[in-house]
């Protein structure tokens, strides 16, 4: 076995399946892109089901890639065993409908043990398979040449996910040899497959060859596939002959920067500190590569995962005496361990170490407030001598503040308290439902479809160049099924060429219609698609009978077209403006490019103010009124990189690309229509901005025609302002509003001091009702006063003239009640807190309040219960 780090055995196994006729795809972004079904990307399959399902047909159908992923259900693992990883790379060989299981066991056992490959000693390795996938046992036993006491049939070895796709799967197994043997040798878990930490699984393969259908039956698959997944992180460990994923060079260069960082703590030295240093380890590069991706800190979604992945690692930070914000500072080390295949961190490390410290600075500003309420419920139990933490209170500083369990229950512990793990892991399954019953309404992957992959008449777009042209119906589609003619309905047709494009990138489909050799028209097109193999599939009304293998007219609607082709220039002109406005880490999130309006969503980690909305308007339309040239090439895709061109969000590129380039100010790769000239579209304007989601935000704007209607419509909007100050010109709108603004703020303050003049008037008779709880002697009335500003104004004035020990006021606003304490400093140190007194008044108007131990106050929604507050206040001082 060879010596390998690493970024090798990454390179390795690419290497390997290129030699083997693979196509290598790169690594997708952690954030999916047009899957619902899931919150992160989570495996390497996760990626490429599309081309499982049938819905595209790939240009090579041996495909490999090493997948950075994310899983999240077993965050609680983290740290606590050996293998398992919120971000981890998953490292995959994929075949749609080419080769099956002898080949894909033939390539597994040459790369694990082939000298030119891994080298791993062949002696050491077992696999699991499922009991009656017999040509998986004959392949092991008699090609591999496997003895039977290598093969364990186990049957869970079936890979199923409910509907779509499923079948059996064999298992790789290397024995670590004796010193891993944490069990004994007659434990039944002692062997491949079982719990244990010797025989370590390190590739599953999945055969996938039935349609796992609805009703709970299994048909053949028309195309069998094979999807295979090998952890790096545990190969790597096996390689480098290591206890744990953790001290593999993927985390130690962490590890030894959290070292250097806390100064009192070494790894290495005891249990407890180790899992804390590993969870911030993992944490840190889950952190990193999913800002990088695009995913942002938030109370909700994947904002929620990372934002508690931070506090989490943070809490984790303060057991190794890490008391301040230090996540940020690992960010460098995580992207230099993983910069040879994934150079996104280092390339925006400023930016994820800005959204990380913030974070953190965040974080660290609340953790007080989560320390002081688990003070409470312990005072609270300690009270009530119940000397146990419920699960739900558990849950709440788990789950709202980012108290880690141990660290709640270490704390508990300290003070004689125990913990409610039953009611905690209650309600963790709870929330696990809340999110799997979330995504549930969504199906992980289609049942596979042959009906469009088998389509393999030509289909060519000749839409850049011409709107109208002749073309012959290729082929029909009617109720899921190949037809000749059609004279009626809805229809789906596929031409020789089309001027009509497929919805793509943002852009929506041409529309238009379809017409005989008699002129007339005999079909409507309503929208375009891409069939399964890049034909353009278009969705038509038929109107007159449509005969296969005839030749017809396809005429694009010109006029949604040139307002489709306007916004999309438009668009491109907005991205490298917000760009110039906002800083190169704000990146494209989705667009759409429709004919009445553009919509451009974007990352960006703050608010975007009225300034910065204005001056990328400015620009767009500056590059608009300068005229300039909009062309299009088409190269491959190295070129245009070179040229500095964009991607777009959410596109994949093949070889051969095109480019639009304006003016070599703004250069994307972009597949769309788009006018000639920047002068085209007229004029741009921006309707609004706001913010859809964790960190994304979305511009909606207009051009051309509808710029002008939101022009006009603003216009007639000054006039009526302007009819209703009664001004001759709508120019001196603004001057009149100033005026007006003026004179109400005037009025404003001499309300203000007419309100105070009566609260003034009614301290003095209030202040004469003194009142008398044993010792103490107080104040507890009802004030007519506007607002609870005022009664902090009486309370400053009673305070002054020292009238009585502890005063009490309350007073109805807008339907709602509004109560104030206040306790001399003598009588607090007698005891008596406002903040306590506020709290159990506070229920008599169904509210709830506090503040310092001299003044506290409270709101409630029922003013009816002011009179019984104003009598408990006297109770209550009473005892």
């Amino acid at each position: 076995m060879k010596n390998l780090s690493s970024a090798e055995v990454r390179q390795m196994f690419l290497d390997f399946f290129k030699s083997k006729g693979h196509s290598i795809e790169p690594s997708a972004s952690l954030v999916p892109i047009d899957d619902p079904t899931l919150l992160w990307i989570n495996s390497g399959v996760a990626t490429v089901k599309k081309y499982f399902d049938g819905s595209v047909v790939p240009d090579n159908p041996r495909i490999a890639n090493a997948q950075k992923s994310i899983r999240t259900n077993d965050i609680e693992n983290v740290g606590l065993t050996a293998r398992h990883q919120t971000m981890f790379e998953m490292l995959g060989n994929f075949s749609i409908g080419d080769y099956f299981k002898k080949e894909a066991i033939h390539f597994a056992w040459e790369f694990l043990t082939s000298s030119d490959w891994i080298g791993f000693d062949p002696k050491r390795l077992y696999v699991t398979v499922y009991p009656k996938d017999e040509e998986a046992k004959r392949i092991w036993r008699e090609e591999i040449g496997l003895s039977s006491d290598h093969i364990v049939e186990i049957e869970d070895n079936f890979w199923d996910i409910g509907a779509g796709p499923s079948g059996p799967d064999t298992e790789i197994f290397y024995d670590r040899g004796q010193k891993f043997n944490n069990l004994a040798e007659d434990d039944p878990e002692n062997y491949a497959g079982g719990e244990n930490e010797r025989y370590l699984e390190i590739w599953n393969l999945v055969f996938s060859e039935f349609n796992h259908k609805p009703d709970n039956t299994y048909e053949p698959l028309p195309s069998k596939n094979i999807d295979t997944g090998m952890g790096l992180e545990r190969i790597v460990s096996v390689i480098q002959d290591t206890p744990t994923n953790y001290e593999t060079d993927l985390f130690m260069p962490i590890i030894e920067e959290i070292e250097q960082i806390s100064t009192q703590v070494k790894y290495g030295q005891k249990q407890e500190t180790d899992i804390s240093f590993r969870v911030i380890a993992d944490h840190i590069r889950a952190l990193a590569f999913a800002i990088a991706d695009g995913a942002l800190p938030s109370n909700e979604g994947r904002g929620y995962v990372l934002r508690r992945l931070l506090r989490r690692a943070d809490m984790h930070g303060q057991k190794l005496h890490i008391n301040q914000a230090f996540l940020y500072r690992l960010v460098a080390t995580v992207g230099k361990i993983m910069n040879s295949y994934y150079p996104e961190v280092l390339q925006q490390q400023a930016f994820v170490e800005k959204v990380i410290k913030s974070e953190e600075e965040r974080f660290y500003e609340t953790i007080n407030e989560g320390m002081a309420i688990l003070d409470q419920l312990l005072a609270k139990e300690k009270n009530e001598q119940t000397k146990m933490i419920s699960g739900s209170d558990i849950f709440k500083l788990y789950d709202t503040y980012g108290f880690p369990v141990e660290l709640t229950e270490e704390i508990a512990e300290e003070s004689g308290f125990g913990v409610d793990h039953t009611g905690f892991e209650r309600e963790m399954e709870a929330q696990r439902q809340r999110a799997r019953n979330a995504r549930s309404k969504e199906q992980s992957m289609k049942l596979q479809s042959s009906l469009l992959t088998q389509i393999d008449v030509d289909s060519e777009y000749v839409g850049y160049s011409t709107l109208e042209t002749k073309s012959t119906l290729a082929l029909l589609l009617q109720n899921d099924k190949f037809v000749d003619d059609v004279n009626d309905g809805q229809a789906e047709v596929i031409f020789s060429q089309t001027p009509f494009y497929a919805e793509m990138g943002g852009q929506v489909a041409d529309t238009g219609v379809i017409i005989d050799q008699t002129g007339e028209i005999c079909a409507t097109v309503r929208d375009v698609q891409k069939a399964p193999k890049g034909q353009y599939l278009h969705q038509i009304e038929v109107k007159k009978d449509l005969q296969k293998g005839q030749e017809y007219t396809l005429q694009v609607d010109k006029d949604r077209h040139n307002r489709i082709i306007k916004n999309h220039t438009a668009t491109h002109l907005l991205h490298k403006a917000l760009k110039e406005v906002l800083g190169s880490q704000s990146n494209q999130a989705g667009s759409l490019v429709a004919p009445d309006h553009l919509r451009f969503d974007f990352t960006h980690f703050g608010q975007i103010t009225a300034e910065e909305l204005q001056e990328m308007e400015k620009i767009v339309n500056e590059k608009i009124w300068q005229a300039l040239p909009v062309t299009t090439i088409e190269t491959d895709i190295d070129t245009a990189k070179n040229m500095g061109a964009m991607a777009l969000f959410g596109e994949k590129y093949g070889h051969e690309v095109r480019v639009v380039n304006i003016a070599d100010w703004s250069i994307e790769l972009c597949g769309g229509n788009h006018v000639k000239s920047t002068e085209d579209i007229g004029i741009f304007k921006i309707i609004s901005e706001s913010g859809i989601g964790a960190g994304t935000r979305r511009i909606d704007a207009v051009t051309s025609k509808e710029a002008y209607q939101q022009f006009k419509e603003q216009e007639n909007e000054l006039a009526k302002a302007a009819e209703i100050l009664k001004l001759p010109r709508i120019s001196e709108v603004v001057a009149k509003t100033e005026q007006l603004q003026e004179q109400l703020q005037q009025m404003q303050k001499e309300n203000e001091k007419l309100s105070s003049k009566m609260a003034n008037q009614q301290a003095v008779n209030v202040f004469k009702d003194i009142k008398y709880a044993g010792n103490l002697s107080y104040i507890a009335a009802q004030v007519n006063v506007k607002d609870m500003n005022q009664l902090r104004q009486l309370a400053d004035q009673w305070k002054q003239q020292n009238i009585s020990d502890v005063l009490v006021l309350a007073t109805e606003s807008n339907g709602k009640a509004n109560l104030l304490t206040a306790v001399s400093k003598e009588t607090i140190d007698k005891g008596i807190k406002a903040g306590d007194l506020i709290k159990a008044i506070a229920p008599k108007v169904s509210g709830g309040g506090g503040g310092r131990p001299d003044m506290a106050q409270a709101g409630g929604k029922n003013p009816d219960g002011i009179s019984q507050a104003l009598e408990e206040a006297g109770r209550w001082l009473e005892n």
